[in-house]
């Protein structure tokens, strides 16, 4: 069985929403009540026309792929909005870029605990089709909840390495589109960038593995978006990983 890499490959890196689990949908749903709840009071306040977050066109544009609070941010300057950082301990009520940032994490996990964690059937067979090959495999997300996403979606054992913002944070890494999360993945499983494949379903997780001259970077299309994701890296583009098991 053929895994669709090149034969350099000895490790594979998959971000977590949208490649391995069906959580990205979750994630854009969250943001759009955050942001909307949000956008309705500064319009009231500002006089501005109220011009609704777009959960597909802004979500990939501004905060699929990235740290919390840098998609906050990202989307705010978009709008051509500031608002104070504030601190991480902000209150989800805080009209801050922290306090924006813990009111969508406030939605997501309460949208995680009430529907569950489905993770996508042809990433868990290509996942298990990795390890049988014996190649590393790891986790990188931009998540602080990726353990406990995993956990929910029962494939938590399939990965011997998981970088997630919780690590970001403490070991002082940039987020995606930056490749510092990939690069200390590969760190971590002992590869050269060069020798391990990058999975992601973000255009910014794509830049970063491109960024970090990784060996392969394998966009995976949930979204009708193939061409953006090649032109931002992807060596390949798929709809669903399995079909990086048939023949070619």
């Amino acid at each position: 069985m053929t895994l669709g890499l090149p034969l350099a490959i000895r490790a594979c890196l998959f971000d977590l929403d949208g490649v391995l689990t069906q959580t990205a949908t979750v994630h854009a749903a969250a943001w759009k009540e955050m942001f909307d709840a949000f956008l309705h009071v500064h319009a009231a306040r500002t006089g501005a026309a109220f011009v609704p977050f777009d959960p597909v066109r802004d979500y990939d544009e501004y905060v699929d792929g990235k740290p919390r609070y840098d998609g906050v941010r990202s989307f705010l300057a978009a709008r051509s909005i500031r608002l104070p950082e504030g601190s991480t301990d902000d209150p989800p009520v805080a009209e801050t870029v922290h306090g924006l940032g813990n009111r969508k994490n406030e939605l997501v996990l309460a949208l995680i605990q009430r529907d569950g964690v489905m993770a996508y059937e042809g990433s868990v067979r290509y996942v298990h089709a990795v390890r049988d090959a014996r190649l590393h495999r790891a986790v990188v997300s931009s998540s602080a909840n990726c353990k406990e996403v995993l956990e929910a979606a029962e494939i938590d054992d399939l990965f011997e390495v998981r970088i997630d913002a919780i690590v970001a944070r403490r070991e002082h890494l940039q987020g995606k589109p930056a490749p510092d999360t990939f690069l200390a993945a590969a760190r971590a499983l002992g590869v050269e960038p060069a020798e391990a494949a990058v999975f992601e379903d973000a255009l910014a997780g794509v830049a970063a593995g491109r960024a970090g001259r990784f060996g392969f970077v394998v966009g995976v299309d949930r979204a009708g978006q193939a061409d953006a994701l090649r032109e931002h890296g992807a060596d390949v583009v798929v709809s669903d990983l399995a079909e990086l098991l048939e023949p070619r």
